[in-house]
């Protein structure tokens, strides 16, 4: 949420930029809501809810792993549900059944902290710049997969869930 903080409004300016659009040509401010990182969520609410007040927009509330799902559609645009999703970031590791474009079924999903927080915590950790994913898994190349006993994410008695607490403590 700091680093949002620090470029929200960036961020905001650069895609009116890239579409070539103005504020005031949008019709409706989207914002995800839930569920997620509650100071990330926040930052974002209050954003877009003050951009829909100046520019007196109606706002519409977004289910925030559906914008996760979403974005896939841009990539890959011949993807068509019903599909299996992975969802790995800060907030979320969810295995999921996307069964229409507007629907999911959660198949698995974190009991606690997600593997995108366990990599930061330890990116942070390690000094290194962030987003740390890319760099730790290249740094994991180079290592060895033996030296150090860690804990397995999976939960016992739950067949897709995970648990990244105790890996990144």
């Amino acid at each position: 949420s700091r680093r949002q903080i620090e470029e929200i409004v960036n961020v905001y300016k650069s895609a009116l930029a890239q579409a070539a659009l103005s504020a005031e040509s949008i019709d409706v401010i989207a914002v995800t809501t839930k569920p997620g990182l509650i100071g990330s969520l926040l930052m974002g609410v209050n954003f877009a809810k003050a951009l829909a007040f100046y520019y007196n927009k109606p706002i519409v509330a977004v289910d925030h792993i559906m914008g996760h799902i979403a974005a896939n559609y841009i990539t890959y645009q011949e993807l068509e549900p019903p599909f299996l999703c992975l969802t790995v970031s800060g907030g979320h590791t969810s295995i999921l059944l996307v069964e229409t474009y507007t629907s999911y079924k959660i198949i698995g999903t974190t009991h606690d902290d997600a593997a995108g927080e366990a990599f930061d915590k330890v990116g942070r950790a390690l000094g290194l710049e962030y987003p740390v994913g890319r760099k730790i898994d290249e740094l994991a190349a180079l290592g060895n997969s033996k030296r150090y006993s860690l804990p397995h994410p999976k939960v016992e008695g739950y067949e897709f869930d995970f648990s990244f607490s105790g890996l990144k403590t």
